[in-house]
Parts: structure tokens; sequence; C-alpha cells
């Protein structure tokens, strides 16, 4: 089986549970009730989930895919890794999409937000969630071949996963959004990062597909950068502004 047949899952379930929140949002469906009174059982604005949720800034996010992908563009042409440049720019264009995607989407649901903040619409999806998750979602599919150690990588798949949970849950406690407007954004986000996440293991089989024998044979069956640990990658996982 391919790995695009294996992650087939991960790229229907949540597009259609995004469309079917995405329905309920716009129909006003039975759902909003169940989401208002788990909000209403949730929010309790504090210092805490104010920090939290600015986890989802672009002003914090976006240095830490930056990093990302400056370090794996070092490390891939210092390598001589095979397009060693189209992971990075995956990484990057998928950035930029999430804007281009999350701002349509707040416009033509048009969802009024909770009442603990000013009087608006536009709350769905978050776009605070998103961007944490394709920031950090990012930047850990870019690292993760890079790492040799499982144990290494377990963890900052955790790390990022942690982050992610963090600016959700920071966004839902603060008020700043509807727990379905975080659920959305992670079914969206889902979607984003299983294609880059075919894209960076695409590339790795190349790498590894394109490694002469005698420089296996000399790293004693080792395999440099980003062949090293390809066979055992995994997937980890708002815009700024006064719409979280």
């Amino acid at each position: 089986m391919s790995t695009a047949s294996r992650r087939a899952p991960l790229l229907v379930l949540p597009a259609v549970l995004f469309a079917l929140l995405t329905w309920q949002v716009v129909d006003h469906g039975p759902l909003l009730r169940l989401d208002a009174r788990l909000s209403r059982a949730l929010v309790h604005p504090d210092r805490c989930s104010e920090i939290l949720s600015d986890g989802g800034n672009v002003q914090v996010a976006l240095p830490v895919l930056l990093l990302a992908i400056g370090y794996v563009l070092w490390r891939g042409r210092r390598t001589g890794t095979p397009r060693w440049w189209l992971p990075p720019l995956a990484a990057a264009l998928l950035m930029v999409l999430v804007p281009v995607v999350v701002v349509p989407l707040k416009d033509w649901t048009a969802r009024p937000g909770t009442p603990v903040v000013p009087p608006a619409v536009g709350y769905f999806p978050s776009g605070h969630t998103a961007t944490a998750a394709v920031a950090y979602g990012s930047a850990t599919l870019l690292l993760l071949p890079w790492l040799r150690s499982p144990a290494a990588r377990r963890a900052l798949a955790g790390v990022a996963a942690a982050l992610v949970l963090g600016v959700s849950y920071g966004l839902v406690r603060h008020g700043y959004h509807w727990p379905l407007d975080v659920v959305a954004s992670w079914c969206l986000c889902t979607v984003l990062l299983t294609l880059l996440g075919l894209v960076v293991g695409r590339g790795t089989r190349r790498s590894l597909s394109g490694t002469p024998r005698s420089s296996r044979a000399r790293s004693g069956g080792r395999l440099p950068g980003a062949a090293a640990a390809g066979a055992d990658q995994g997937d980890a996982v708002g815009t700024s502004g006064p719409r979280r």
C-alpha cells in the first residue's frame, strides 16, 4: 500500500468533519447549542489562558517556523540532499495559504463571537489555532527527518502537539473562540499538514534512493541527514489581529 493510500483517512475524514461543522455554523444547526453550553462551562478569562492563546499569534508562531526552515535549508544544502529546497518551500507556501483559506471562510460563515468578546462576526474557523497548528506542525515535519533518535522525534512531536493544544485551550478558556471554531481548525490543518507530510516524505524517499552505496558503506549502513530518519518519520500535529 502506498504512503498516499495509508494517509487517505487523514485527508478524507477531517475534510468531511470540517464540512459538517461548517454546515452547522452556516445553518445555525443544533450542534451550536451544545457548543454554547460547553463554552459557558469552560470560559474563565485569566492571565494564563491569555498567554497560552498568544502562542497562536503570527509574531510568535512564524519565527519558530522560519528557524526550522532555515535550519533544514542549511542542512539539506550542506549534505547535498536531492531537492533539499522542496520541503522548506512547501512549508512556507502552506503558511502563506493559511490566511488565504481561513479569512474567506470567516467572512462567509460570519459567526458571532462568544459573550466575552466585543460584538463582531468572523470567528469560524479559529485563525490563531490554524496559525499555531500549521507553524508548529510544519516545523516538526521539517525537522523529524534530521533527528536520528526515535526518542528525540517523539519528544519533538509531543512538544508541537502540546503547543497547539495549549493555544487551543487558551482560546476557548479565555472566551476568544467557541470550541467548534477550534475543532474546525484542527480538521482543516490536519488535511494541510498531511499534504505537507506527503511532500516531505517524498523528499526523504528520494534521498534514500539517491544515496550512493559507497556512502552507506562508509557510514556503517547509516544514512546522513534526512535519509537517516526518513523511514521512521511520522506526522505531528490565527492570523494576527482582533479576530482570533
